[in-house]
């Protein structure tokens, strides 16, 4: 994917509408958390129950949310469903956004539109 940094300035945001919507749908703390587990290797939704602490339902959407959007693929293997990273780019676009993060002392944490202290989305560790 590349991005067109002129895109904002001829008035069109077309060119970085597939960013946006990759940024938002790991935007979520749930969602997040669920793809680093997943960088770790496959797992069930049931797993992911337990490790998370979370309803089985929220764990489900989020997890659709995630194959929609073609960043996690699913295994059947009988009655049970393993899921796993469909596209190992990701690992590299975590691992630069915990660079950047190292690199910017965290100061995103305090940002007043998105930081930990603001009513945006929260933020995990």
């Amino acid at each position: 994917m590349t991005i067109n940094p002129d895109a904002c300035a001829l008035g069109t945001a077309t060119a970085l509408d597939a960013a946006v919507s990759l940024f938002h749908s790991l935007s979520d703390a749930t969602r997040l958390a669920i793809v680093r587990r997943l960088a770790d290797g496959e797992v069930r939704v049931a797993d992911l129950v337990s490790e998370l602490g979370l309803a089985q339902s929220t764990v489900s959407s989020h997890m659709a949310c995630l194959r929609d959007c073609g960043l996690v693929t699913g295994r059947p293997q009988g009655r049970q469903v393993f899921y796993s990273l469909d596209r190992p780019e990701l690992l590299d676009l975590l691992a630069s956004a915990e660079n950047l993060l190292a690199a910017t002392g965290n100061a995103v944490a305090l940002c007043p539109n998105y930081g930990t202290e603001s009513a945006g989305p929260a933020v995990i560790a």
